[in-house]
């Protein structure tokens, strides 16, 4: 007896050690089919979920409590046999030090998702072969957020995933499927993605994950850190001018505003003050979009 209760705790021991990184919530919605076979859906939703919660992305050893908490939703418009057509919602959330609160990094929706897919098929991905449009896609956007992740925690320490992702869209650039290339007429796809993440000019931006979350948000749950957390944070928005100045209307800057703008407002209009003239200066010629709320800040 106590042979298997040792054997059966080194297991959950082993499990805990070796997680796997993601711990992907996964929605397949089909608003505009009037489906018959509803089953198809829920299979499909599963074999995306074990897919991206079962594989192994890195070589890395994470524990159960640091897997990447992250949200994949899949809206199918129409369905043509085994093809079907739609849009891919992306969501991470980084988990901010002594608190509660996830701190949203990438909130993201690609409209270029066209997949085949047979139901009860095995989800098959290799790093150098391009198999399917659907596991191409998903495995892009976990090594997406495994970078985003790493960057947030050590300064530029996302780089490998961000080639494993940019090494998929080298390898889908052959089929048909669209959001692979650099052309086209849009900046604003997978392609550009990557290339913004790996550009030389968008270290500001990486370097400023780190310090944004590590040193500004994960300190401010001490009262005396507060201050000295929101300098910080001001500093790391600073710094995107000079992105900005480089690469005007670059998709990962839109992407970090669409992210951040509601707390980046919340974190200078709320609690300790600082001076802030100078960043809703910067916030609203980098992100004019959003100028409305930047006049929130006090």
């Amino acid at each position: 007896m106590r042979f298997w209760i040792g054997l059966f705790s080194i297991i959950l021991i082993s499990q805990n050690l070796n997680a796997q990184e993601l711990n992907a919530r996964v929605q397949v919605l089909t608003p505009n089919i009037q489906a018959t076979n509803k089953q198809l859906y829920t299979t499909l939703e599963t074999a995306v979920r074990e897919f991206l919660n079962n594989r192994k992305w890195t070589d890395e050893t994470y524990a159960l409590e640091e897997r990447i908490d992250c949200q994949f939703v899949i809206t199918i418009n129409s369905r043509n046999n085994n093809t079907y057509d739609g849009h891919l919602q992306v969501f991470y959330s980084r988990p901010i030090h002594n608190s509660d609160y996830s701190s949203p990094v990438l909130v993201h929706r690609d409209n270029d998702f066209t997949f085949d897919y047979l139901e009860f098929d095995r989800l098959d991905f290799a790093p150098n072969t391009f198999i399917s449009n659907l596991t191409s896609v998903l495995a892009y956007y976990a090594y997406i957020i495994i970078g985003l992740d790493h960057d947030t925690y050590a300064p530029m320490s996302g780089t490998d995933y961000y080639n494993e992702a940019q090494n998929i869209v080298g390898n889908a650039q052959s089929s048909n499927y669209g959001g692979w290339d650099s052309f086209g007429g849009s900046n604003k796809n997978r392609y550009w993605l990557t290339d913004n993440l790996i550009s030389p000019a968008f270290n500001n931006f990486r370097t400023g994950l780190y310090t944004y979350h590590r040193q500004g948000l994960d300190l401010m749950s001490k009262p005396a850190q507060i201050r000295t957390a929101k300098l910080n944070i001001k500093e790391s928005l600073k710094s995107l001018k000079q992105v900005n100045d480089q690469r005007r209307n670059s998709f990962i800057l839109q992407l970090w505003f669409d992210a951040k703008q509601a707390e980046i407002v919340k974190i200078f209009s709320d609690g300790a003050q600082v001076p802030s003239a100078d960043l809703k200066e910067v916030l609203l010629e980098i992100d004019p979009n959003n100028a409305s709320e930047y006049q929130k800040i006090r």
